[in-house]
């Protein structure tokens, strides 16, 4: 495996219970001491492996969070990665997985409009997808999960809805978002019509978990619904896409509960050392 320094920038991952693995947002502070060019993967027990360039060569280091401790280990090619802790338990790291450090998501944020960014998969960024119809699926800084039935043809379908479904019958909606002009936004330009429909959490979730349960062989259609009628599927990428999204969502969910739980602790700390100083 090659550690490119001249691609890998703001590398943050974390190795999820099932083996797969997800990047964290590029601000993600748990750890300290990497420059931004280095590749981190948050491990079990409190672990992380560091990988950087160094004269020319990669150099990797399995560390524990908040100590000193370091060992140096080498990932090979074409090779798995075991890793074993001191508690007895161990992980392991696969080719597929270490090549997987590599790629990640676009941060998309308009601080004139936008409050909080959202992370789109580098595929889905609105700039590689000009006059496509397709479903793209994007998470916000806070974890929160969303799905978009982008349409663009010659003429308009007024649709406000999404219908998936597999060859076997299944099938999993979006919960119908009406034209306002926002989530349910539509223009024309050059003849052609463009109507993007967003529907966030609990209005997606019940299709994103569709998506996200089905096999990756397994064919998807994507009916828009509410307006004249129109299909399309799911490609390859589409279903990586969505599926990746949702290790993310999981992921930064996680850290706004910790955030908050940090936050409401720190407070309860300085009511009890004012209470100890005998402040009223």
């Amino acid at each position: 495996m090659v550690l490119d320094a001249q691609e890998v920038e703001e590398m943050i991952f974390e190795l999820m219970s099932r083996g797969t693995i997800v990047k964290l947002p590029d601000d993600f502070s748990v750890i300290s001491g990497y420059e931004p060019e280095d590749v981190v993967l948050l491990l079990p027990f409190n672990r992380y492996l560091h990988g950087k360039m160094q004269s020319g060569y990669e150099n990797w280091k399995l560390c524990r969070i908040g100590t000193n401790e370091k060992e140096e280990i080498f990932l090979y090619e074409d090779e798995a990665r075991s890793i074993s802790f001191d508690n007895g338990h161990s992980t392991t790291i696969s080719q597929e997985d270490v090549e997987k450090l590599k790629k990640g998501f676009v941060f998309e944020k308009d601080p004139e409009y936008n409050e909080v960014g959202n992370y789109v998969w580098q595929q889905h960024t609105i700039e590689r997808n000009i006059e496509r119809s397709y479903v793209r699926c994007g998470v916000d800084e806070k974890g929160e999960i969303y799905l978009a039935s982008v349409y663009f043809g010659g003429r308009a379908i007024n649709h406000t809805g999404l219908k998936l479904s597999t060859p076997d019958g299944s099938y999993a909606e979006t919960i119908p978002i009406p034209y306002d002009g926002g989530m349910n936004y539509r223009f024309v330009d050059g003849g052609n019509t463009s109507e993007i429909v967003t529907y966030k959490n609990e209005k997606c979730i019940n299709a994103v978990n569709f998506v996200y349960s089905a096999g990756d062989r397994v064919r998807i259609k994507a009916d828009y619904t509410g307006g004249t009628s129109f299909s399309l599927y799911l490609s390859d990428n589409d279903k990586q896409a969505i599926k990746a999204t949702w290790d993310l969502a999981a992921v930064l969910s996680d850290i706004e509960t910790m955030r908050k739980e940090k936050d409401k602790s720190m407070k309860k700390i300085l009511y009890l050392d004012g209470k100890l100083n005998g402040d009223e």
